[in-house]
Formats: structure tokens, C-alpha cells, sequence
């Protein structure tokens, strides 16, 4: 796992589909997943992450098992399988974000990528707000943190039209900013978010939204 960037103190070396195969047959479970988590392996809180259930979940543990991310898969798992679907997703995603821990960061940025493709019911005013929350960020030269930043811009950008001219805005607004982190953030995002294949499938679900109407 090293290769991938992924350190951990204990790796059992198990697969994450055979996890999830695991979490099937577990189901939800909140006491075995504090258990599961407390252990400290790493495969242990990925499988913690998809048996937990989102209901059950307080701020205090959010805030418990943040602190604990020491890798990057285990971040974005646990941002992607449990704690986007925390009823205090939206909140700790702006709160996060500021933080100064690498990985608490970048479970913020993560946790706006996840919320931007999955949750359906949340308002463009947010993902505005959070626009100029990724452009503050931009200039963190720290790796995975830059890397979650520009995800988050990403995905905000391809929700719909609107979201992706605002996207657009923000990234040529971060393009400008004296920082390497920056640079490459603005141009990797400009790249996918103005690519035909991005901008057709925008404008055809525009079109599909006006013909309902």
C-alpha cells in the first residue's frame, strides 16, 4: 500500500471489495464499529466505516475519528461511506476545511466532493459559498490537501450549469493567485470542467430540466 501513498501503523493487507463483502453480513452496527475503529488497524476502520450507521453518529465522534485519519484511504472512505450521510455532513465540511491538520482538511474538501455528486436536495447557495472556501485553500501546497481542494472544485463545477460557470470563475480567479499549489489546481480543474464532453452533458440536462417544465 505504500506505493499508493497509503501508511498505516496496522495493515492486515484484506481487500477493501472483500470488506465490503464482510459489512454485508455484519449490517449496521454502532458498538462493533467503535470497537472495530479503537483497534487502529487500518482495515478495521475502513470496514467501521461501512458498517456504522450515519443515524447514530454524534459531532464528538466525527470530531473523534477525524483526528484519528492517518492516510488518505481512510479519510476519503470514511468521508465517502459514512460521514457524508451524517445529518452534520454540511456542517462539518465548512468547519473542517479551515482546520489546520492535513487530513482533517482534507476530509472537508473531500466531504464537499462527496456532497456535491450526492446530495441532491442541497442548495446551490451552498456549493457558492463553498467556491469561495476552495479558493482560499488553494494556495496549501500540501499534497493531499491541494489534491481533496481540487476535487471539491471539480465536482462542484459539474452539478449543473450554473455551478459550473461559477466553477469556472473560481478556478480562473485561483489560476491567478502566486502559488504553485494554484497553479495546478486552477489548471487541472479548468481542463475537465470546459472539456466538451463536460460542458455537452451539462447543457443537455438543462435542456432535459426546460422540456419537464
Amino acid at each position: 500500500m505504500a506505493r499508493f501513498g497509503i501508511h498505516a501503523k496496522k495493515v492486515y493487507g484484506i481487500s477493501l471489495p472483500h470488506l465490503k463483502h464482510l459489512a454485508r453480513q455484519i449490517g449496521k452496527d454502532h458498538l462493533l464499529a467503535q470497537e472495530l475503529w479503537s483497534s487502529g488497524a487500518h482495515e478495521a476502520r475502513l470496514l467501521a466505516c461501512l458498517i456504522e450507521d450515519p443515524a447514530e453518529v454524534s459531532r464528538r465522534q466525527m470530531e473523534r475519528w477525524a483526528g484519528d485519519f492517518d492516510n488518505w484511504a481512510v479519510c476519503d472512505g470514511c468521508c465517502l461511506h459514512l460521514f457524508a450521510k451524517v445529518r452534520f455532513a454540511q456542517e462539518k465540511a465548512a468547519t473542517w476545511c479551515v482546520r489546520s491538520s492535513e487530513f482533517v482538511k482534507r476530509a472537508g474538501f473531500s466531504m464537499m466532493a462527496v456532497l456535491a455528486v450526492h446530495d441532491k436536495s442541497a442548495s446551490e447557495s451552498l456549493f457558492l459559498q463553498w467556491l469561495r472556501l476552495i479558493k482560499n485553500a488553494s494556495t496549501d501546497e500540501r499534497n493531499l490537501v491541494k489534491k481533496a481542494v481540487n476535487w471539491a472544485l471539480r465536482q462542484i463545477g459539474k452539478r449543473n450549469l450554473r455551478l459550473n460557470r461559477a466553477a469556472i470563475r473560481t478556478a480562473k480567479a485561483i489560476q491567478k493567485l502566486d502559488s504553485t499549489s494554484a497553479r495546478w489546481i486552477a489548471a487541472d480543474a479548468l481542463r475537465e470542467l470546459m472539456s466538451d464532453a463536460i460542458q455537452k452533458r451539462l447543457q443537455k440536462g438543462t435542456m432535459g430540466i426546460a422540456r419537464r417544465r
